[in-house]
C-alpha cells in the first residue's frame, strides 16, 4: 500500500482503534473448518491461559510492513506455524500489552521501548492451544534489524499491509491436522508463505479496519 501521507495515515489507524472493532465476525471469515462430518478434539483443562501478539508496522521505501515469525519444528499444536510475535503473560507483566512488547523483544530482537502503541484489536479464544490472544497494534519508526531467538523463532517473515488488502492474496486450502484430521483453511499467501489459523483470523479484523481508513 503506498503511502500517500504516513503521518496521516498512522494517525487515523490510532484513531479507529479507539473505536468499536469489527470483531469475530470478521475473524471468523478466515477460520479454518473441518473436512466432512468428524469434528477435531482437542484436550484443555482449566481456565484458558492468557497471551497476546503484536502488529508492529514500520515503513519502508513507502510500503507498510510488519513481522511474522516461523516457530521451530516441535511437538506441539503450532509446529512449523507462521504467527506473530508474542507469548503468554507472564506474572511480572502489568498487562498485555507489556506482554506483546516484551514477547517481541525477546523474540525477534525488536527495541521494546521504541514501540508506540496504538491500540488492541478483537481478543480471540484459540482452541488447539487453549489460550486467549490479545492483538495488539504497534508503530516502529524504523526498519528493524531481527535477532531471532532460535528456540522461539526459525525465521523471521516481512508482510505487507497491501498483501493484507488484496483479493488474490485471500486463497484456501485442505489441511491434515494431528496426521489424521483433514480441515479447509482459508488462509493469506504472503510471497508463497501460508498464513492461516489463528494469524490469519486477526490480520483479517485488521485488514477490515485498513480499508475503512485508506477509502
Amino acid at each position: 500500500m503506498p503511502i500517500q501521507n504516513s503521518k496521516d495515515f498512522f494517525l487515523k489507524l490510532e484513531m479507529r482503534l479507539r473505536q468499536p472493532l469489527p470483531g469475530l465476525k470478521v475473524q471468523k471469515e478466515m477460520s479454518a473448518y473441518p473436512r466432512g462430518t468428524t469434528g477435531i478434539s482437542f484436550k484443555s483443562n482449566g481456565e484458558p491461559r492468557e497471551s497476546s501478539v503484536l502488529i508492529v508496522l514500520f515503513e519502508s521505501e513507502d510500503e507498510v510492513y510488519f513481522p511474522l515469525i516461523q516457530r521451530p519444528m516441535y511437538t506441539g499444536v503450532h509446529s512449523g506455524q507462521i504467527g506473530l510475535p508474542g507469548g503468554k503473560v507472564e506474572e511480572h507483566d502489568k498487562d498485555r500489552i507489556e506482554t506483546a512488547l516484551r514477547e517481541t523483544e525477546e523474540e525477534i530482537g525488536v527495541n521494546a521501548s521504541d514501540i508506540k502503541v496504538f491500540g488492541e484489536l478483537t481478543e480471540l479464544y484459540v482452541q488447539a492451544s487453549h489460550y486467549n490472544v490479545m492483538p495488539v497494534v504497534g508503530y516502529l519508526p524504523y526498519r528493524p534489524e531481527y535477532i531471532p531467538d532460535p528456540e522461539e523463532v526459525s525465521r523471521v517473515i516481512e508482510g505487507r499491509t497491501e498483501d493484507l488488502l488484496s483479493d488474490k492474496n485471500r486463497k484456501i486450502k485442505e489441511l491434515l491436522i494431528q496426521d489424521k484430521y483433514k480441515i479447509v483453511a482459508p488462509y493469506f499467501d504472503f510471497e508463497n508463505e501460508i498464513v492461516w489459523g489463528a494469524t490469519a483470523m486477526i490480520l483479517n479484523e485488521f485488514a477490515a479496519i485498513l480499508k475503512e481508513i485508506i477509502e
